[in-house]
């Protein structure tokens, strides 16, 4: 199967409300360049000087979104351009995207990553800090982000149980803040691997890359 039939035979089964993620970190130009072709915009990496290569060699109405884990100082490199960061775990790092965004004059759409997997290894906020960021006067003052929506990880199990527990929390917790932030319209949840339980649930957003693409090396 080409990257274009892969897309194709995905975007088959979405719901339209739902937005594709086409992870392609690691992934050549090339092969980004197939998935262009065959009509894909939104792309995911996670390593921010990555992107930026990419981003500027690649062609401009690409949406590149960054999914993985950010180190503060690196928010500066994507800053002019980056449409959606799914990662924000932290007020520090809210307060820097703000920072860098009104550099350029912009207001960045922002996901905040919550923890919902039973792996020490997932970075985000449990519901006791979320409640708490949200509660805070500061997150209001920071003008040059936006938060749109809550991200997640669930557990890296077969257990589809489990899977499908963890994503139910999280929605209950999307809704919960929704009655807060009544800008909240996405919820990214759900990826190669168990994005099919994410739709059940209630995703708005997934992120897929190896079903696309093709495993990693």
């Amino acid at each position: 199967m080409s990257i274009k039939d892969n897309l194709n035979t995905i975007k088959e089964s979405l719901p339209s409300h739902v937005k594709l993620v086409a992870v392609s970190k690691t992934k050549p130009i090339s092969d980004i360049e197939e998935a262009y072709a065959a009509g894909q915009r939104v792309f995911g990496e996670n390593k921010i000087q990555e992107m930026t290569e990419k981003q500027e060699v690649l062609p401009k109405d690409i949406e590149w979104h960054m999914i993985g884990h950010i180190q503060r100082n690196k928010v500066k490199y994507m800053a002019e351009y980056v449409a959606l960061i799914h990662g924000v775990d932290s007020l520090k790092l809210l307060r820097e995207i703000n920072k860098q965004a009104k550099k350029h004059n912009r207001v960045i759409p922002c996901l905040l990553q919550i923890h919902i997997a039973e792996e020490d290894t997932k970075f985000g906020f449990d519901e006791n800090d979320l409640n708490e960021l949200i509660a805070s006067n500061e997150i209001g003052e920071l003008s040059n982000i936006k938060i749109v929506g809550l991200m997640g990880m669930a557990t890296f199990t077969d257990n589809g149980q489990q899977i499908r527990k963890e994503f139910k929390q999280l929605k209950n917790l999307f809704e919960k803040t929704k009655s807060v932030f009544p800008d909240l319209s996405q919820l990214s949840m759900g990826m190669s691997g168990d994005y099919k339980i994410a739709l059940e649930e209630g995703s708005t957003m997934i992120r897929v890359g190896s079903s696309i693409f093709g495993s990693r090396n």
